[in-house]
């Protein structure tokens, strides 16, 4: 049997498919399962045990070739990963994205069924209409695993207690120690991690209150350090500036996997609603998650081992990029977080 789960970004999204997939194993464990993904969230599924074959979509990457004009070289490129794509006939087509750049995918793939949600689920800008069987939409205040594990157990899929767990390689535990070595870590304390940094402005939390928060977890001997993407480098060396404390600034000296693991080793992860808090609970980790502009029932880290903190104001959830106040997430208090990671500690 042949099953694609397509399922293409961003990383928190891809993270929460890890327990359908586990499901899927669990169900046909002697079936080839593909999975569609983009470059940026390609690494978390790198090497995991119950992927056969894993499809990397460089859609960014042709959309940025052809504003340079590089029209004929993407196009080859195109139609090479198209050949490939199409290059086995699936019995189940699983789609786990629901948007219009999954749906071109899904149109291309061969696929004797194609399942996902039908009309009616927000934001799936009528992906549906490429698939030839149409589950009737569920809320989105049900948690993103539970939606898509409610998917499979539609078309007679058991999913019992799936967790969302992220596999770990040894390798990348090695190379995370190295990692953590070479950047000066005391490996005789506890490790607390600060994912800082997001995508949407209204997401962050205010430097000064990182840079007060690192400031009290030194006072209880926790080693401290900072992750984030090279672009956050010089935002992060900055807090740890402002927070005259010796923390470890990892901003991209790791991939994914690597991140996983130096998450794994923590005692617990502290971050703001962003791909890396998933994988810091698919891997295993307590994680303090400060929630303003989202709605952690809907993408909260997944698991009872977590504590989620949020004002709730009337205005939040409002799923806003842009706000005059950010009020959601000025008025979290560095003190109320140190008292939640020190459950942890």
């Amino acid at each position: 049997m042949n099953i694609i789960i397509v399922k293409t970004s961003a990383i928190g999204d891809v993270t929460h498919s890890l327990p359908a997939l586990k499901a899927l194993r669990g169900q046909f464990p002697r079936a080839v399962i593909s999975w569609l993904v983009e470059e940026e969230a390609a690494d978390i599924l790198v090497g995991h045990p119950d992927i056969d074959r894993l499809l990397i979509s460089p859609r960014k990457r042709w959309l940025r070739q052809l504003k340079a004009g590089k029209i004929f070289p993407t196009i080859r490129e195109i139609w090479r990963f198209t050949r490939e794509l199409r290059a086995v006939k699936y019995d189940l087509l699983l789609d786990f994205q629901g948007l219009l750049k999954s749906s071109i995918f899904i149109a291309l793939c061969r696929a004797r069924r194609k399942v996902g949600f039908g009309r009616g689920m927000e934001h799936s800008e009528g992906s549906y209409l490429f698939l030839n069987e149409k589950i009737a939409p569920v809320s989105m205040d049900i948690h993103a695993v539970e939606r898509e594990l409610h998917l499979l157990n539609a078309i007679g899929i058991k999913t019992g207690q799936t967790a969302c767990e992220l596999p770990i390689a040894p390798q990348s535990r090695k190379e995370a120690a190295d990692i953590l070595r070479r950047a000066g870590a005391d490996h005789t304390r506890p490790l607390v991690v600060l994912n800082p940094m997001t995508t949407w402005p209204t997401k962050h939390w205010p430097p000064e209150s990182f840079a007060a928060l690192s400031r009290l977890l030194a006072t209880k001997g926790a080693r401290i350090a900072f992750t984030g993407s090279p672009a956050d480098r010089d935002e992060i060396a900055a807090i740890i500036r402002k927070s005259q404390t010796r923390a470890l600034n990892l901003a991209g000296k790791t991939n994914l996997r690597q991140l996983a693991a130096v998450f794994a080793g923590a005692a617990v992860v502290i971050s703001t609603d962003t791909g890396p808090m998933h994988i810091a609970a698919a891997a295993g980790v307590p994680v303090v998650a400060l929630f303003g502009p989202t709605a952690p029932w809907r993408t909260g880290p997944h698991g009872g081992q977590h504590t989620i903190i949020r004002t709730a104001p009337s205005c939040s959830p409002c799923f806003k990029k842009e706000c005059p106040t950010s009020s959601c997430m000025k008025d979290i208090k560095a003190e109320e977080v140190y008292r939640a990671a020190l459950l942890y500690l």
